[in-house]
């Protein structure tokens, strides 16, 4: 199933948030109202958001306070792009011209800092406190786990444990804030919440390990960015954690100095021959599946609804996708 006909049942709802969204942008300085404008006609899947509304339609139904919800991690969330984008000196975003490859580094960076800001004072001025509290809680999670993966990627000693502590930090955080927001948003039952925000971070990590596969077994063209690009970050993802411990000392050693020297177009391909021959992608598979299976428990005492069967056949989705 496409990720459209999974979200279908707040697809009108998304319609909507798109309103809230572009209203919480609005400037009286011209050039903050054209990048805006710039960014927000280059959108994409509004996956979080679309988590924000499906659990709040999962938990009893979706008020304006869930399109606020959805917009504040919406806005979060494209604050972070734009500072990864010059970061990362990334010169495309979708496909398209990034904003800090038209506007430059300094505009780029002060809307990443206006975004934020206007999502801050969104919650703050219709007094969303609980909503602010967990999506703080998430930026410092998103923070931490990047600067922990640009520590181990010096010392090129990422452990299992390591792995998860990054990948929940890095990613899966920001979708159990939107589970949350969303479940918040509808119901006050505290069980119910925390249920929906534990869906959101097995979901998470779940999508960040078959993330980490593709880098292994995709192809350019299927994922849209190159293949190997974790290891020529020299992020070490579970595939070749678990490769490493199976693989005996000469032959990690071997692949170690790879990494470390910076690898080639060959070496990806004799890494990847590596991580297969030491079961890394089966393992990742087995554990990724965990995850999905553990998100869909989590949902078992909800009522049955399609908001409900929406998140059940993402958990689905993410771990069998080929992008």
């Amino acid at each position: 199933m496409k990720l459209d006909a999974i979200i279908a049942p707040v697809q009108e709802e998304l319609k909507s948030f798109e309103t809230h969204f572009r209203r919480s942008l609005r400037s009286d300085v011209g050039l903050v109202d054209a990048v805006v404008r710039y960014m927000v006609k280059r959108k994409g899947k509004r996956i979080r958001p679309a988590l924000v509304l499906l659990s709040a339609a999962a938990c009893g139904g979706i008020h304006e306070t869930t399109y606020r919800g959805a917009a504040l991690v919406e806005l979060l969330h494209t604050a972070t792009l734009i500072h990864d984008d010059v970061v990362d000196d990334a010169g495309t975003r979708r496909g398209w011209p990034s904003i800090n490859a038209i506007w430059k580094n300094k505009v780029s960076v002060l809307l990443g800092d206006y975004v934020l800001a206007r999502g801050l004072l969104l919650s703050l001025e219709n007094e969303d406190i609980a909503f602010l509290h967990s999506t703080s809680i998430a930026v410092k999670r998103m923070s931490e786990g990047e600067l922990l993966q640009i520590q181990k990627s010096r010392q090129m000693n990422t452990d299992e444990k390591t792995y998860f502590r990054i990948i929940g930090d890095k990613t899966a955080s920001l979708l159990a804030t939107c589970c949350e927001i969303g479940a918040r948003s509808a119901t006050e039952d505290t069980e119910t919440i925390e249920r929906l925000r534990a869906y959101g971070e097995a979901l998470g990590i779940a999508f960040q390990i078959r993330d980490d596969i593709l880098d292994f077994l995709g192809t350019e063209a299927t994922i849209g960015k190159p293949v190997g690009g974790d290891l020529k970050e020299k992020k070490l993802t579970l595939p070749l954690i678990h490769a490493f411990q199976n693989a005996p000392s000469s032959e990690r050693k071997r692949v170690l100095r790879a990494l470390k020297s910076g690898v080639r177009r060959k070496d990806i391909k004799e890494i990847v021959a590596f991580v297969q021959k030491y079961s890394g992608i089966i393992y990742a598979e087995k554990v990724a599946n965990e995850y999905r299976d553990r998100a869909i428990e989590t949902l078992r005492d909800l009522p049955d609804s399609e908001a409900r069967h929406s998140l059940t056949v993402l958990a689905d989705f993410v771990v069998a996708r080929k992008k």
